[in-house]
């Protein structure tokens, strides 16, 4: 032993770190993509095929709408049961009038429906917080990937996560949604709510 106190960091100040040490790839057209490294054939065929129909022009899904990123809906997916989802497209302050009944226990995933436009995103990230009578409970991080510009809805889905049990998990959560990506553009931020109960509303 060396005698020297032993530095521990909490899991936050190891996420700050990581964060400050990766360096995202700076910002490339979909023209600079294809242009770079036309010599190498297998390259040049794989950045066609992700491409795809971004390499005949511009892809534009709404031209009054200057985002690249479109964020369409929210859905909570549970196998045998319909999808809950929550339209992203409107008033986003109505969401919290919506209120996802999930049993307690149950398997699920979130699934986010987007449109990506005009340029090619890199490194999306979907965020989440949730929170019980305003106390953090929980955080999430997924990669979601980069994505080409594409006239047709894509689609992320998160691993499965269980639903929190017991007669103490159960009540109101309020949750903090962001879609952001690797250069920290902001693509949508929205709040919602779910009560964990004892069984389906239904």
């Amino acid at each position: 032993m060396s005698g020297e106190p032993e530095v521990t960091h909490t899991p936050e100040e190891e996420e700050e770190e990581v964060k400050s040490s990766y360096k995202p790839p700076p910002e490339k057209t979909i023209e600079e993509i294809l242009a770079a490294d036309q010599e190498d054939e297998s390259l040049r065929k794989y950045k066609e095929a992700l491409l795809g129909q971004a390499q005949q022009g511009t892809v534009i899904v709404d031209v009054n709408d200057p985002r690249k990123v479109i964020v369409k809906k929210l859905a909570l997916c549970v196998q045998g049961r319909d999808d809950l989802e929550l339209d992203l497209t409107g008033d986003l302050t109505d969401l919290k009038k919506q209120v996802f009944v999930i049993k307690e226990g149950v398997q699920y995933r979130i699934r986010i429906d987007f449109i990506v436009q005009r340029e090619i995103v890199h490194g999306l990230k979907y965020v989440q917080k949730t929170y019980r009578l305003g106390v953090p409970v929980d955080k999430m991080t997924h990669m979601v990937g980069s994505y080409p510009p594409k006239t047709e809805i894509q689609s992320y889905t998160t691993p499965p996560e269980d639903a929190p049990s017991g007669l103490m998990a159960r009540g109101a959560y309020t949750v903090n949604s962001l879609f952001t990506d690797d250069d920290k553009h902001v693509h949508l931020q929205w709040e919602w709510s779910f009560e964990i109960k004892k069984d389906w509303k239904d």
